[in-house]
């Protein structure tokens, strides 16, 4: 049997160029996002089975419901790739709308929870038993950006939940790690080739690096055998700013 992959924020960016990869590379892929017509076209450049899921990842019903038809259809999950997330519009803390905060607190942490629960409960009762789970952190999980608090709070909160859940899959051969993602060209990040706010308080453009990179890190972290992970990887644009002084 094939494995199986579920991944969230399926329908664009890094979630689509990652189930093209699996795809292409054997794997039986679930697709879940909110647009059901951005899965659609995701599973559409897919060369094999692709399971749809329209589905809000901050709702718990609506993610038992995915988590438990994805299950049947596949008979096991392999692997979740938690990757959906949002951001906000850089804003110092006072300035920052409280919906903003609740919106990407509701998809970047409750979201990622609610999805690493099910996957977690799956991974325990089924047989053989266990399984991985990949969260997608991002390089603000280890520095923040100007103007960023809520989706670096999120971020830096997903280092927590990995390590606790690697802890704690241990006993039932579920292993946890976090890629931390830094300028891969999406749409998200597109605005980064005409000027970000920088910790000197200029705005520059950055360097960016193809998706494409990203999806082969995930995959190389998904085919580990389960007694090794990797809890943590940083990828990003070699150029990035990362690791230069502000």
């Amino acid at each position: 049997m094939d494995p199986a992959i579920v991944i969230t924020g399926a329908g664009s960016g890094l979630g689509q160029a990652t189930a093209r990869l699996f795809s292409a590379k054997g794997w039986r892929v679930a697709l879940l996002g909110r647009r059901i017509e951005a899965l659609q076209e995701t599973a559409s450049a897919c060369d094999g089975e692709t399971l749809v899921q329209p589905c809000d990842i901050g709702h718990a019903a609506a993610v038992e419901t995915a988590f438990a038809e994805t299950a049947e259809a596949f008979g096991r999950i392999d692997c979740l790739f938690n990757n959906a997330g949002a951001g906000s519009p850089a804003r110092t803390i006072d300035e920052t709308p409280l919906e903003d905060w609740f919106r990407v607190l509701s998809v970047n942490l409750t979201g990622a929870y609610l999805c690493a629960r099910s996957a977690f409960a799956q991974m325990r009762a089924q047989s053989p038993q266990g399984g991985r789970i990949i969260n997608n952190g991002s390089v603000s999980a280890q520095a923040p950006r100007p103007g960023s608090a809520p989706y670096t709070s999120t971020k830096h909160a997903i280092t927590g939940l990995t390590k606790s859940l690697a802890l704690d899959g241990r006993p039932y051969a579920i292993a946890c790690g976090q890629i931390d993602i830094g300028n891969a060209l999406t749409d998200m990040a597109r605005p980064m080739l005409d000027g970000v706010p920088q910790a000197d308080g200029s705005t520059r453009p950055e360097p960016t690096m193809d998706p494409a990179h990203v999806a082969q890190a995930v995959y190389d972290m998904a085919t580990l055998p389960l007694e090794s992970n990797i809890l943590q990887m940083t990828i990003m644009a070699t150029n990035m700013p990362l690791v230069g002084r502000g």
